[in-house]
């Protein structure tokens, strides 16, 4: 900032942002109802080859909600609000904890206990030969919803206690309407879509030390369009008040910073390296003891 105050512009919100999840909400309302009439082996197509994707994407969508990117901070609350609603087509509630969660893991990086991104030591015991690597990466959304409660347990708040009753209204809703079909392509989109997908990559890309020494890695290739930018992930630490929609912007100004930083191009080549490297697994992280005053969200 120092060098380039210029940055300082880029931190407002991204009203666009708004009207993209509208948009997505409204395609998954659409794929519901198509779906609730095809043969169960079109539901399962389509709910990898449509569902999965669009299932991701609206969770880096509330990936960017968490950091009020929506809103902005002055308004806190109608974030919390709008990613409630963004959270609906994905089945399970999921929003406010990982608001609560995801920004531990930004004030403690590594931090042993409280981020929950980093792997159980069960995972990277077990998780250590290719094949059960492979099956890591295929349970990788239970993984991420059970980790916490291992981890990091919090006490429940009202919030979620809202996100639970908002998402169990609206899932009874679409079954009452369209049926068991759209139910299953629904959570079948959410599960595969984090598990044995492409955009998958972003979980393993983002902080697993491929490189020694090399904690965070960014990502510059096109899946970045599906995924709010997300791939800008150095560039996403250093100024989490940033949108992914400016990030670009951020490595344009500052590309002596990031320009010569280890990147990838492919998110599908990382998962394949992951799986065949038998230097890496779940363990391949940066852990850190914290020190001090630990304040949690």
């Amino acid at each position: 900032l120092a060098k380039h105050p210029e940055i300082k512009a880029l931190m407002k919100p991204d009203y666009n942002l708004i009207w993209v999840v509208v948009l997505m909400v409204l395609a998954q309302l659409t794929a519901f109802y198509l779906v609730k009439d095809l043969d169960w082996k079109w539901v399962v197509f389509w709910a990898y080859a449509f569902g999965s994707c669009i299932s991701h994407s609206m969770t880096l969508a509330i990936h960017e909600i968490s950091h009020n990117s929506a809103f902005g901070n002055s308004k806190a609350m109608w974030n919390r609000w709008f990613g409630i609603f963004a959270n609906l087509p994905l089945g399970l509630p999921y929003s406010i904890s990982f608001k609560r969660y995801h920004m531990d893991h930004h004030r403690y990086l590594g931090g042993d206990g409280i981020d929950v991104d980093i792997p159980t030591n069960f995972e990277g015991w077990f998780f250590c030969t290719r094949f059960r690597k492979f099956i890591w990466i295929v349970l990788q959304p239970f993984f991420y919803a059970i980790r916490p409660l291992c981890i990091n347990p919090k006490p429940i708040t009202r919030l979620e206690i809202i996100n639970l009753l908002a998402q169990l209204i609206f899932d009874v809703v679409i079954y009452y309407l369209w049926g068991v079909k759209s139910i299953f392509y629904m959570l079948a989109g959410s599960v595969l879509g984090l598990g044995l997908h492409p955009i998958s990559g972003h979980f393993i890309a983002e902080h697993y030390m491929f490189l020694k020494g090399h904690e965070t890695y960014s990502y510059y290739g096109p899946l970045n369009l599906l995924t709010f930018n997300v791939g800008y992930h150095n560039e996403h630490h250093d100024f989490p008040n940033i949108p992914g929609k400016s990030l670009p912007l951020v490595k344009k100004i500052a590309a002596e910073y990031y320009d010569n930083l280890p990147q990838y191009n492919s998110w599908i080549k990382v998962l394949y390296d992951f799986v065949m490297d038998d230097t890496i697994s779940p363990y391949s992280r940066m852990k850190r003891q914290l020190k001090g005053e630990v304040k949690q969200d």
